[in-house]
């Protein structure tokens, strides 16, 4: 289990009363239901993969989840990123 800590300035809380009845529970939903899109986005990348390589998928959410991280099938979005700056940084230096 993973905590997650957000700061909110008094105003910014004062605006999320102001748009929910609570402002964990919406926060709390919000995230859940991101992580949510995120797992079905990963495990049909996973699916596919393993469907066009012949590859046995692990069994439940979790290990499928880990499978798709370990096979590089998806990365981190620090990854992604990582990699598009590496990538920019050398068509710039090629460029010169």
């Amino acid at each position: 289990m993973v905590d997650i800590i957000v700061k909110l300035t008094d105003t910014q809380n004062k605006c999320l009363e102001y748009a929910a009845v609570s402002v964990q529970n919406w926060a709390d939903n919000a995230i859940h239901n991101r992580a949510r899109i995120a797992q079905d986005e990963i495990i049909g990348a996973l699916i596919t993969h393993c469907n066009t390589k012949e590859i046995a998928m692990a069994v439940g959410v979790d290990a499928q989840v880990a499978q798709a991280f370990e096979l590089g099938v998806v990365k981190t979005a620090a990854a992604a990123n990582e990699e598009a700056e590496k990538a920019m940084r050398n068509a710039v230096e090629e460029g010169k």
